[in-house]
């Protein structure tokens, strides 16, 4: 039998941020609340945070009438029968949905109730809040299936499990004071392997204390070749958190004369790409695929049903929440917004009009 709360009502309707169409979002107050499937826990959210693709598929494959947002956090009322075992009612909880889904139109994370896949939940620890929660679904999810399923890391989940310290492989991290950009490196680190980032001065205090061993100014004309020289010439890895045309380059540039495997968040630039084509292995992740179901999504967003990336989604989740229980996760910085659901949909606006790094837009909505 699923467990419920008893001493809390789930109504039929609620409130949620829905897209009217390309661009735009509204506030409805009748979204009919998802229902409980064996593999789902319903959330009553207290806190959501912005992501770029809030705002870019919004903008670029609209999925109107759906629930929008992805990362939420907020506190379990009913859990589906496969949930995990160590998730009950009552728990305090952190984690990401497929928002905006043309398939699925009633579970997205800007709504009071969130219908998620219970594998893809974190319980949060007690002294970690719910906006700080908020930040790290998506990046949990983003960095685990770049790293090690995509990009291959030499390392692998029960390595990240054991923790043990020991000096492996470089890998670079284009972008590392991103919101997955500093999931990577605590997670690289973690693992035993040896981070290495580029971003601005500015962060570069902020990606060293989430574990880089090394960080570079991506404005220096010479960047690539202080990282050639720092690696001896033989970076292998490199993940691109930013994903853009130079980002692209500097990672080329910077992997080593035997080449590598480069792993983008977007897709990437051919042209770059084939200045390297005989040594390099490029690919780039569509995270919704680690929902196991169809992507329906415009163009080369859209995927097909990868039960595969369900599996690792389970265990990867699994493996962070033992790092989390052991104090060895902690959150990307936040900036705590005013103004609730009205304020989530200005968040939004500011995603789309300025790329953030060093901190992470959330917003309380209880």
């Amino acid at each position: 039998m699923p467990s419920l709360n008893p001493e809390f009502f789930l109504p039929r309707t609620q409130t949620a941020i829905i897209a009217q169409g390309p661009g735009k979002l509204a506030i409805q107050h009748d979204c009919p609340v998802p229902s409980l499937e064996p593999d789902m826990a319903i959330v009553q959210t207290a806190a959501v945070a912005i992501n770029p693709a809030d705002a870019k598929m919004l903008d670029y494959s609209v999925a109107t009438g759906a629930i929008h947002g992805y990362d939420f956090a907020g506190t379990i009322v009913a859990l589906g029968v496969d949930a995990p075992a160590h998730l009950s009612v009552g728990d305090r909880v952190a984690g990401m949905v497929f928002g905006g889904n043309k398939l699925q139109q009633n579970i997205g994370g800007f709504a009071q109730y969130v219908g998620a896949m219970a594998d893809l939940l974190l319980r949060l620890p007690d002294e970690m809040s719910f906006e700080e929660g908020a930040s790290l679904g998506t990046g949990v999810a983003t960095a685990t299936l770049s790293l090690f399923d995509r990009l291959r890391v030499p390392a692998t989940l029960d390595d990240l499990r054991r923790g043990e310290p020991k000096q492996g492989d470089f890998v670079l991290v284009a972008g590392g004071s991103t919101a997955s950009g500093t999931r990577a490196i605590q997670l690289l680190k973690n693992a035993g392997l040896r981070p290495i980032a580029s971003c601005s001065p500015a962060n570069f205090a902020l990606v060293k204390q989430f574990g880089a061993e090394k960080v570079f100014d991506y404005h220096s004309p010479t960047c690539a070749q202080e990282i050639r020289d720092y690696t001896g010439n033989e970076l292998e890895y490199a993940l691109d958190c930013v994903s853009q045309a130079d980002t692209t380059q500097l990672c080329f540039q910077s992997i080593g004369r035997a080449g590598g495997r480069y792993v983008s968040l977007e897709p990437f630039r051919d042209t770059v790409a084939q200045t390297r084509a005989l040594t390099i292995e490029p690919s780039w992740v569509m995270v919704l695929s680690i929902f196991g179901r169809k992507v329906a999504l415009d163009g080369e967003y859209g995927r097909e049903a990868q039960p595969e990336d369900k599996r690792f989604g389970a265990l990867a989740f699994s493996t962070v929440q033992n790092l989390l229980d052991r104090g060895l996760i902690q959150a990307h910085p936040i900036k705590v917004m005013p103004g609730g659901w009205e304020g989530v949909i200005k968040g939004v606006d500011i995603i789309r009009r300025q790329a953030l790094s060093g901190q992470k837009l959330v917003y309380s909505v209880v």
